[in-house]
């Protein structure tokens, strides 16, 4: 059987999915809303089993950076870092965007 790691979601995370949410329901309305977030948070519950599964961030790779992986959740990244037994769930971003970009406007707030 494998190990149970804990979930913890980082305030940003938090914030993240809040955004993608309200965006969500101002788009396509409540239910869709709804759906989003139920299959966002129980797909990165799963990371609870087997997170190393989840392949290493290509674009902080490609720099030397290894220890953050992505889940995705199309069209979403879960970005996240296993810590021991934690997976520690740094970020929720449009995988339709550039994730340089994004990274770069959240390092100058």
């Amino acid at each position: 059987m494998a190990k149970a790691h804990r979930i913890r979601w980082a305030p940003v995370a938090f914030r993240d999915l809040d955004e993608i949410i309200d965006y969500i329901a101002a788009q396509d309305g409540t239910d869709a809303a709804v759906k989003a977030y139920l299959k966002l948070r129980k797909r990165a519950g799963a990371l609870a089993t087997h997170p190393a599964r989840c392949r290493i961030v290509p674009e902080l790779r490609s720099v030397g950076v290894t220890e953050y992986r992505e889940l995705i959740v199309s069209p979403y990244r879960v970005l996240f870092r296993i810590v021991e037994a934690e997976v520690r769930i740094v970020g929720v971003l449009d995988g339709r965007r550039d994730l340089e970009e994004t990274l770069v406007r959240r390092a100058m707030r």
